[in-house]
């Protein structure tokens, strides 16, 4: 029985203090009075994009769930376990081929400075210059440019891992802009003789390091630095600007909509201590080089990144998100929390260097230790989505979720075989507990990204080396 006494409340309403832009959840008063939530625009799901990368591959044999298609087993591959709550909405990628990852030929090392083909397909430009291109915007963007511009932020780029970019040649006369970030926007492209019509101008978006500036974008719109820097030291809230707009907001509301708001001021104020207590640590330990607002351990790290975007899908700040989890030849450990997965907790082997496990069965069970916590913080976001309600279904059902690496055997810089995730519903687009597998080397992942798109409505001929639709996705 739809309501009939709704206070009807525009879905892009905003509340605004001194520095403070809040966008609201989506509330039951937005939806108009005798109208069902499915029939209105504000209930109609928005789709949302995440995409996450992490270098290096993954254990061979330990995340695989075999080589025929079908469903996932009941039990899912040790790397993958963590899936398990959201396995209905899992689709594993086998066989898949990053061609464009590949180093060229007769030359060894290069395929270290092309995480930025990731989300394009295509084999960088090499150079340490300005003129660094990976030849076409990542899909990120081109999703962001179709569902972007309707928000606050069209797309928001997120690290756990700082990228160092003073300088400017990483390696092998490739640009540090290539491992720095795994967004590009693209650019008119220049006209004159000498340019290489092949490659598209773009340019490099930079992921942001600091929890506290993210949570200052998507919500700190117009402050100052010194009154955020003020804020902070006076260990404020952001609400504390708004405590008049929220209390006129919440006259009238019916108790369902009371409860939301309560619910996301809850976690705006939770994320705020947060980020409150890792500035206190980080200015406690001088001899860390972190900027305040950056959390020591990378679990509490990366767990407030994600509980940022999710916000960030919940309030529609943003509907594309991008996350490099780490930046190529790192050789950063992992310490795992004590959970269900790690009982007794534990220390990874060094990511760059673990990945050389000499195909040894011990180093690489060591290794697969490390890609299990991963994907345990991609389950962690997953399952935060899903516990989000959406019109009529959850975050996770309109999301869809890229996780993604560039090698296969990394012990041996094998670019086929290469490990690729898809989680959420994508509007109802995208069955999941699925496993598809494709013959070796005949699939590039220029295939899986052409899908992608068609799944937001963009139709193109080519994506970077596709040779066509991924076949089964759909």
């Amino acid at each position: 029985m739809p309501f009939i006494t709704k206070k009807h409340i525009p879905r892009r309403t905003f509340l605004q203090g001194a520095g403070v832009t809040l966008a609201l959840p989506l509330l039951e008063s937005m939806v108009p009075a005798s109208t069902a939530l499915a029939q209105t625009v504000a209930g109609q799901p928005k789709q949302r994009f995440m995409g996450i990368f992490y270098p290096h591959g993954m254990a061979p044999g330990h995340w695989e769930p075999g080589t025929a298609d079908g469903p996932l087993p009941d039990k899912l591959p040790y790397i993958l376990e963590s899936l398990k709550n959201v396995k209905d909405q899992t689709t594993v990628m086998t066989g898949l081929w990053s061609q464009s990852a590949e180093p060229p030929e007769g030359t060894t090392g290069s395929d270290h400075w092309v995480a930025a083909a990731f989300l394009t397909a295509i084999k960088p430009r090499k150079t340490a210059g300005s003129d660094a291109s990976v030849g076409s915007p990542t899909i990120d963007q081109q999703i962001a440019a179709k569902i972007g511009q309707e928000t606050l932020l069209p797309s928001l780029q997120l690290a756990v891992e700082d990228p160092n970019s003073s300088s400017s040649n990483c390696g092998e006369g490739y640009s540090c802009s290539y491992t720095n970030t795994i967004s590009w926007v693209g650019l008119p492209s220049p006209e004159g003789p000498g340019v290489d019509k092949t490659m598209m101008a773009t340019s490099p978006l930079p992921m942001e390091l600091n929890p506290q500036v993210v949570f200052e974008r998507l919500f700190g719109s117009g402050a100052t630095p010194e009154v955020r820097a003020q804020r902070m030291k006076q260990s404020r809230s952001i609400l504390d600007s708004l405590l008049t707009e929220l209390s006129g907001l919440r006259k009238d509301l019916p108790p369902s909509d009371l409860q939301t708001i309560s619910q996301y001021t809850d976690e705006i104020r939770e994320i705020e201590r947060r980020i409150q207590l890792a500035a206190k640590a980080s200015t406690d330990v001088p001899e860390m080089d972190l900027p305040p607002g950056i959390p020591e351990q990378f679990d509490q790290h990366i767990k407030l990144q994600m509980d940022l975007a999710a916000l960030a899908f919940k309030a529609d700040i943003t509907r594309v998100i991008t996350l490099l989890g780490a930046r190529d030849l790192t050789s950063r450990s992992y310490p795992f929390p004590k959970s269900e997965l790690f009982p007794n907790g534990g220390v990874s082997v060094s990511f760059h260097g673990g990945s050389h496990h000499q195909d040894d069965p011990i180093q690489i069970k060591k290794y697969a230790d490390l890609n299990r916590y991963h994907v345990s913080t991609l389950a962690y976001m997953a399952e935060k989505l899903k516990g989000i309600k959406d019109g009529t279904g959850t975050l996770l059902d309109s999301s869809l979720i890229l996780y993604g690496t560039n090698m296969g055997n990394s012990n041996q810089h094998q670019h086929y075989d290469v490990a690729h995730f898809l989680v959420g519903g994508a509007n109802g687009q995208l069955k999941g507990n699925r496993h598809l597998h494709y013959e070796r080397k005949t699939v590039p992942t220029g295939n899986l990204l052409l899908s992608v798109l068609d799944l937001y409505g963009i139709r193109n001929e080519k994506q970077g080396d596709s040779t066509g639709r991924l076949p089964r996705l759909v």
